[in-house]
């Protein structure tokens, strides 16, 4: 009998335990795996729709629930294509760039809860955040699918430009910084039609992108120093650091302050006040963003 993609999936979210996803085993838990409402939250999808994919009632997912419910299940490269196919769609092609976050780092995230953390992917676009990342910076859940991108956001000129987030960066590096790394992930990824459609984009409605694309700069954004004003802590100055994965395009910005520092104690605040977990669930989703 063939596997269906229902079957798959159930198979799937019955593998993977709760504390792989920063979520407390509770004593009597009946369930092996995760619930359907956890993988639900996790993929940023309704418990109906899971259920009525496991169910075989929705047969047409588009490739960008997929690519959730690929993040939230942890899938190896090759079951996220395995799941693609189930279906009916194509996995993503080589030389395009990738949105999956490797199992690892899901799992690294998930006992990162207290540190404001991000995934994004190598046209930064976020991919994945942990709690104290939305405590700081807002819950990207409420941003559209255009707005999660952070380069868009740092050159629009409308409401969706980076006025409209809280971070300000010390010096005038990160402008620079962010086009020589497109610049960058254009050369590494030559055909893929999102990342030419964003250049081609910014170039026609930012004069600040065309200068700096024109200059030729070439280079990854790395690290800067950053100060998020916080509607109720105020400003909060944390060192922001880039890492990338080895084996995998895609970049974790880490937020940190000085043990025992006037920061330290605004995130611990904000830590409490919104209930973060040291080991908080990192829930990784198709339409969201928060600007680094």
């Amino acid at each position: 009998m063939d596997e269906t993609l229902g079957t798959a999936l159930r198979r799937w979210r019955d593998r993977l335990s709760p504390l792989d996803v920063g979520r407390p085993a509770r004593p009597g838990r009946r369930a092996a795996g995760l619930r359907r409402e956890e993988l639900a939250d996790l993929a940023g999808l309704s418990v109906d729709y899971v259920v009525r994919l496991e169910q075989g009632r929705a047969t047409s997912p588009s490739a960008q629930v997929i690519a959730s419910l690929a993040r939230a299940l942890q899938l190896q490269p090759l079951e996220r294509d395995h799941a693609y196919r189930l279906a009916g769609l194509l996995p993503p092609q080589e030389g395009t760039i990738s949105t999956h976050v490797p199992a690892g780092v899901q799992r690294m995230l998930a006992r990162l809860g207290e540190f404001p953390v991000g995934v994004f992917s190598a046209d930064w676009t976020l991919l994945s955040w942990t709690p104290a990342w939305a405590a700081l910076l807002g819950d990207p859940s409420a941003r559209t699918p255009t707005e999660r991108n952070l380069v868009r956001a740092v050159f629009a000129t409308g409401p969706g430009g980076l006025a409209a987030w809280p971070v300000v960066p010390e010096g005038d590096a990160l402008n620079p910084a962010l086009v020589a790394d497109l610049r960058t992930a254009l050369v590494a990824y030559p055909h893929d039609r999102g990342l030419i459609g964003l250049v081609e984009e910014l170039r026609s409605t930012s004069a600040e992108f065309t200068r700096l694309w024109d200059e030729g700069a070439v280079g990854p954004h790395v690290s800067a120093r950053k100060t998020v004003v916080h509607p109720q802590v105020g400003e909060v100055t944390c060192d922001c650091d880039v890492l990338t994965v080895p084996g995998c395009d895609v970049r974790l910005v880490v937020y940190t302050v000085a043990a025992g520092s006037a920061d330290a104690e605004k995130l611990e605040f904000l830590r409490v006040t919104s209930g973060i977990r040291t080991n908080g669930p990192t829930p990784p989703g198709p339409s969201l963003f928060s600007a680094p």
